[in-house]
């Protein structure tokens, strides 16, 4: 008998513990079916507003894309205008990089009134921290204002070759952006440099003129024949066919140095040709010299020593 009633007090535990977890397991379905209940409601009463948004989204989309074609159009439009005017290459960058600028923030303002933002609050934000904008800005600020006397003042156009006195970045320009000017080495290397430094700083426009000057200095040795060297230097010159014959050409004793008597040429090239002329002008005195007995020293020190 002791032994039928422990497993009848067994089997009641069990069945103690299978419906308490019974309960458990509906409570906490139920509970599962609640959140889902509340998330399909919550979905439920957000479509219109997620549907909204999307068609609000994709209508951005569609309408900056538009934009981005339109702008492009009348930024053709406005260059061959530019083109068939008597403005300069500067002018025509400068209007297009201003140009695009103005037409992206019109249609990025219209992109964000699209979202429902109140852009009369939004230029009214604008105007209270236009202080401090002002201030980060200032930077932008100067080489805009340097890129506008830049082309008001024009110390250079697109294609002179100049030379900045500040680093001694040299090179031709090849664009004059609202804000900073492009220009190409001779090794094909870009230098972007800020339109606020040039309008700043003194620099040399090499190619500002149509003509520019030859000046070569060349030693010769002192037991050498002066005005047979003389002679021969001139020869070069009037027979250089990029040597400007109409202009003045001068050969000249420049200074008696330590070991030379230097001689001084000057002449005048078509400013394109400066380079090519000076080095072949320079090779060709070289050869002639050689051949004809002139001797150009090298620098020495001559010792007399006491008996």
């Amino acid at each position: 008998m002791q032994y039928w009633g422990i497993l009848l007090s067994n089997e009641t535990g069990t069945m103690d513990t299978l419906e308490a977890t019974k309960e458990s397991v509906v409570e906490t379905a139920a509970e599962v079916t609640k959140e889902v209940s509340r998330f399909q409601q919550y979905i439920n009463d957000h479509i219109p507003d997620v549907i909204s948004f999307g068609m609000r989204a994709v209508l951005a989309i569609i309408v900056f894309i538009i934009g981005k074609k339109v702008i492009d159009l009348i930024r053709k439009i406005v260059r061959r205008s530019l083109e068939k005017s008597t403005v300069d290459k500067g002018v025509e960058q400068f209007t297009d990089s201003l140009l695009k600028c103005v037409l992206y923030f019109i249609l990025i303002i219209s992109l964000v009134k699209q979202f429902g933002v109140d852009t009369t609050s939004l230029a009214a934000l604008l105007a209270s921290g236009g202080v401090a904008l002002g201030l980060a800005l200032q930077g932008s600020l100067s080489n805009f204002a340097g890129g506008v006397l830049i082309l008001l003042l024009k110390p250079f156009v697109v294609g002179d070759y100049i030379i900045e006195d500040a680093h001694g970045n040299e090179g031709t320009v090849k664009e004059i952006q609202i804000f900073y000017t492009k220009l190409a080495t001779i090794d094909n290397k870009t230098i972007v440099i800020p339109n606020g430094s040039l309008s700043n700083t003194s620099l040399t426009n090499v190619t500002a003129k149509d003509e520019r000057r030859l000046d070569i200095i060349v030693g010769i040795a002192y037991d050498s024949d002066l005005k047979k060297a003389k002679q021969l230097i001139e020869t070069i010159l009037r027979e250089d066919e990029k040597i400007l014959q109409e202009e003045q050409i001068v050969v000249y004793v420049d200074n008696l140095g330590e070991s030379s008597v230097d001689i001084g040429l000057r002449a005048w090239v078509r400013t394109e040709e400066y380079w090519t002329t000076r080095w072949r002008v320079l090779e060709e005195i070289k050869l002639t010299f050689d051949r004809e007995g002139i001797d150009i020293p090298f620098p020495q020190v001559t010792v007399h020593q006491g008996k």
